[in-house]
């Protein structure tokens, strides 16, 4: 059996004729960029994050500057994120040209936690950035209580999370605004690039409208310089379809990472993740943490089984800033998750036989490496 880490040949089978028909769609509307396709899809997705407004992108990246931005958070502006995120989070910090402060993860959820952002907090703190990483959403009661008592934005950044809900309600609707990526491997995914941002923020709302366009509201007048980063026509209009899929295919994920669950359980040096009463997860990865990762990782992939790092290197081990004084931040949690995280397969068009198959494959490196240790 090969079983890779991910795949969309199945589901783009599935879809395949409503996806042709959404391009011919397009294709003979003559409207391509900032049509009905993408105010269509901009409402619905309003609709089902449960806010007043969603405003499309053209990727995750650009959805969290702009937030920044429309927010007038920048220069000598503190903005607080997680230690153990993909590198976008903070390079939307970067290109807002405010000051990254990182904080700490907690090593049960992977995502930020809130003690360590209490004690990051300054009177230039402007924002907090929560990540619901690995499609698991924040525990953001404190963080909630923290941003109101500082008078600072809370900010979600759910490019992984789509669907995800935290005590009932959906991310997307928990904090000031919140950033989603559309990138083709997401719970929700485009064929290319894509991202939104949500929010109940009306003001917010037009002023990232009018930033996504050249800083525009009116052709060839320009209030701001903007940028350029609107969802595509074409991206909208295949999202349309596959947003009709989410709950569907978000439901599958859960299911497998349950089996993932009963079938991992016990083993010796493996660590699970661990599961919130409060969050709904999506299980956009399922995430191990292993001592023994590069043995269990070269044993599935010689078995014919994906596998992949969320992340190697965390951002402030990263070159791009290696530079700078976050280059000595102290997160020993995040680099503890940077050494020993390791994500098995996870898509939703995964049959029950594949994924015993790669559970079957772990408990034998993991039982073998333990082993080893042993002796």
């Amino acid at each position: 059996m090969n079983v890779p880490f991910f795949s969309l040949g199945r589901q783009h089978k599935e879809l395949g004729h409503d996806l042709g028909a959404a391009a011919k769609r397009v294709i003979a509307s003559d409207s391509l960029i900032l049509g009905p396709q993408t105010a269509r899809f901009e409402a619905e997705f309003a609709a089902y994050c449960g806010v007043r407004h969603a405003i499309g992108v053209g990727n995750g990246l650009d959805a969290l500057t702009l937030i920044l931005r429309g927010l007038d958070i920048g220069p000598g502006d503190e903005v607080i994120v997680p230690g153990h995120t993909f590198v976008a989070t903070w390079l939307a910090v970067t290109h807002a040209g405010a000051t990254i402060v990182p904080a700490d993860i907690d090593l049960g959820t992977y995502n930020i936690d809130a003690g360590a952002v209490a004690a990051a907090i300054t009177p230039r703190t402007r924002a907090i950035i929560a990540v619901h990483l690995y499609g698991r959403p924040v525990a953001l009661d404190r963080l909630a209580d923290l941003a109101a008592a500082h008078g600072v934005a809370l900010i979600e950044d759910a490019a992984q999370a789509h669907g995800a809900t935290w005590r009932g309600r959906r991310v997307g609707s928990l904090g000031r605004a919140a950033a989603f990526s559309f990138y083709p491997t997401k719970n929700l995914g485009a064929l290319g690039d894509g991202g939104a941002v949500t929010t109940n923020d009306v003001a917010l709302a037009e002023r990232v409208r009018r930033l996504r366009s050249y800083g525009s509201e009116k052709k060839y007048c320009h209030e701001e310089q903007g940028v350029n980063s609107r969802l595509d026509e074409l991206q909208a209009a295949f999202l349309l379809e596959k947003l009709t899929l989410l709950d569907r295919k978000n439901a599958r994920r859960g299911e497998i990472a349950r089996l993932y669950g009963q079938l991992l359980s016990g083993l010796p040096g493996l660590t699970l993740p661990s599961m919130d009463v409060d969050a709904e997860a999506v299980w956009h990865l399922y995430v191990v943490r292993t001592t023994g990762r590069a043995t269990i990782q070269q044993a599935l992939a010689q078995d014919c089984i994906g596998s992949l790092i969320h992340y190697p290197l965390p951002p402030h081990r990263q070159p791009a800033y290696s530079r700078t004084p976050l280059a000595n931040a102290r997160l020993p949690r995040s680099d503890l998750a940077a050494e020993q995280v390791l994500s098995l397969p996870m898509w939703p068009e995964m049959t029950d036989d594949e994924v015993a198959f790669v559970a079957a494959a772990v408990r034998r490196a993991a039982i073998e490496e333990c082993s080893s240790a042993a002796e």
